[in-house]
């Protein structure tokens, strides 16, 4: 079946982030215009948060 594409608002900069239908909820997907990393956080309706930072462990 083909994937189709849903789209969100980026939560930055209000552009349009397009992500494939059969991603799964905590998914990273960038956002085209600003580069804000966005996780999928619901499918139905679809949602995006901010994606957790890395953090350096610096070897601890």
């Amino acid at each position: 079946m083909p994937q189709t594409l849903m789209a969100t608002e980026c939560l930055e900069c209000d552009a349009e982030v397009p992500w494939e239908s059969d991603a799964r909820i905590g998914e990273i997907v960038e956002c085209p215009e600003c580069r804000t990393e966005l996780e999928i956080e619901s499918i139905e309706p679809p949602r995006l948060v901010l994606a957790p930072e890395v953090e350096e462990d610096w070897g601890e």
